[in-house]
């Protein structure tokens, strides 16, 4: 049960987040990058961000390329949110996978 200040803060994240890589795939032409959601942990020192990534081919490679700069991600994020947070979460991102998964039960319900 998350209460209403982790929603508050992972709404935050996820506006600033979704910023910052709409940002960065206007330099990569073709890649196209969107937070699903973010999850804050209860004491606010963690956040998972879920991606869904465009096209899929490459998801694999452009979040391994997500995960190792994530101190960079996560200043750039403290710069824009430091007026609104007094400490930035650490940040893990993952794949979100939801899209193909319902892709997939659609086929399967088609046959």
């Amino acid at each position: 049960m998350e209460t209403t200040r982790q929603n508050k803060i992972s709404r935050l994240l996820q506006k600033e987040l979704s910023d910052i890589f709409l940002a960065e795939t206007r330099k990569t032409h073709g890649i196209i990058i969107s937070v699903s959601i973010v999850r804050v942990s209860p004491d606010l020192s963690t956040a998972k961000a879920y991606l869904s990534i465009f096209p899929p081919e490459k998801s694999a490679e452009m979040i391994e390329n997500i995960n190792a700069n994530t101190k960079t991600i996560r200043y750039e994020l403290s710069q824009r949110v430091r007026y609104q947070l007094r400490k930035t979460p650490e940040l893990s991102f993952f794949l979100d996978d939801s899209l193909d998964y319902i892709e997939n039960i659609d086929s399967l319900l088609k046959k």
